[in-house]
This record gives C-alpha cells, structure tokens and sequence, in this order.
C-alpha cells in the first residue's frame, strides 16, 4: 500500500476515533440530551436540531427519543419535514467524508483477495448497483445510523444534486415513522 492509501487510512481513523471522544464526552456530560430536550418545545428548531442528530451513529438514540416526543406535542408532518431538513446537514457532512472513500477502501481490500475479480464484476453490474442504492436509502429511513447507506451509496457514483432531495426524502419518512409511532403510544 502506498504512501497516500496509508495516509487516507489514518485520516478515516483518526475522525473514528474523534468522533467516539467527542460522542462519549457529549453522552457523559449530557450537554446532548440537555441540547436536545431544551429545544423540543421549539417544534421548528428543535426538529431540525434533533434531525441533525439523526443521522450519526452515536447521537442518533437521543435524537429519536427527542423527534418522538416533539411530534406527540406536535404536527408529526412538521417535525418530520424540519428533522428532514437537519437530517440533511447532518447526511452532507457523513456524505462529504463517507462516501468515496469507503467505496475505495473496499475496493482496495478486494484487490488483494483471490476473489476479487468476481467481486470487482459484480460491483459494475448495474442491479447490484440499484441494490446498493435502494438499501443505502432504506438504511438512511430506518433508525439505523446513516454512515452505512451513505457508504453503500459511494458504491452507485451518486451525485451529490441527487443526494439532497434522496437524503432528504429517506429521512423525512423516517423520522414521519418515529413521530406517527411516538402518537400512537
């Protein structure tokens, strides 16, 4: 592995491991869950806020329970369109450092297997790509954090003109799911 690979693989570690320390601190400190409920009364802010937090791996539990309880005191259709819309800052920020690289991380690792070549061949064909794409956007839905679908979604090439309103639609029936379940308990 060259110099630059190398390079690329302790930048990607380094923002792992920053992200857990400023995670941890956030979570021990409760400066998150105090951010997070301080703003739930505010149904446009705090969806937006709660929406930014969505989208990553260690604040995305918080900021369920936080949309939850701003639809049940809300318009759920609201929450879910201003959560959305933070849900994509939250999105262009993983997409900016996810997408591409992890795409060409294991891409790298497949060169150095036996079976590379058939993976290699798979990746190119066009339903695998669809695949990936369609999985991607139902992880970004879904609770689940949104690292992975935006790394699946480095996979198809997917311009970022395309990303936004995808992101965005993704999260919004996402975060619409958290709030119609938060209204019917």
């Amino acid at each position: 592995m060259d110099d630059h690979k190398k390079n690329f693989l302790l930048q990607d570690f380094a923002i792992i491991v920053l992200s857990v320390l400023v995670a941890v601190t956030l979570v021990r400190t409760e400066v998150l869950v105090k951010l997070l409920t301080s703003t739930k009364e505010l149904e446009i802010l705090g969806s937006f806020i709660a929406g930014m937090f969505f989208t990553s791996i260690f604040t995305t539990a918080p900021a369920i329970i936080t949309l939850g309880e701003i639809a049940n005191a809300n318009s759920v259709l609201l929450v879910a369109f201003f959560g959305g819309l933070g849900a994509i800052v939250g999105d262009l920020i993983i997409f900016r450092f996810v997408r591409d690289r992890l795409a060409e991380h294991l891409l790298e690792l497949v060169k150095h297997q036996g079976t590379g070549k058939r993976f290699r061949v798979l990746l190119r064909m066009k339903y695998f790509r669809w695949f990936t794409f369609l999985l991607g956007g139902l992880i970004i839905a879904s609770p689940f954090p949104d690292e992975l679908g935006i790394g699946l979604m480095g996979f198809t090439k997917l311009r970022l003109s395309w990303f936004i309103p995808l992101s965005f639609t993704f999260n919004f029936i996402g975060i619409l799911i958290i709030g119609l379940v938060a209204k019917a308990f």
